[in-house]
């Protein structure tokens, strides 16, 4: 389910992050689903444990999952909506910077460039 990419410039805790949050997000990983224990992850994918005790530690604090004392940690039961909100809230950033990019007198094409070229950085990790 969780892959990393030791060569990518993005932190391993943060890929492991990003993709439990798109999981969740496509509904691979429904509310009240147990997450991988980081010892069998640590050996699955070849990564220090602390590592992704660090990564599991980060989702806590954003309420997307919650640790059950001998039992694991699971997804929150409100993770989905929780996510939605921080998505939304980003496209709010976006608009707001938009606007002042307009008031800069900054042309849509050049916006759009640099927006898409972003995008397709983070998409491509990098690589061209």
């Amino acid at each position: 389910m969780l892959t990393i990419d030791k060569y990518s410039r993005v932190p391993i805790y943060e890929q492991i992050i990003s993709q439990v949050e798109m999981h969740i997000a496509l509904g691979d990983l429904q509310p009240g689903e147990v997450l991988p224990s980081v010892r069998s992850l640590s050996v699955q994918l070849s990564v220090n444990p602390n590592t992704l005790q660090k990564a599991y530690a980060e989702l806590e604090r954003r309420g997307l999952c919650y640790t059950v004392p001998g039992n694991g940690r699971f997804i929150s039961a409100d993770a989905p909506e929780k996510l939605r909100a921080a998505r939304q809230a980003l496209l709010g950033d976006i608009a707001h910077t938009a606007m002042q990019l307009a008031q800069a007198g900054i042309p849509l094409a050049d916006v759009l460039s640099a927006v898409t070229a972003a995008y397709n950085e983070e998409i491509t990790g990098g690589s061209k």
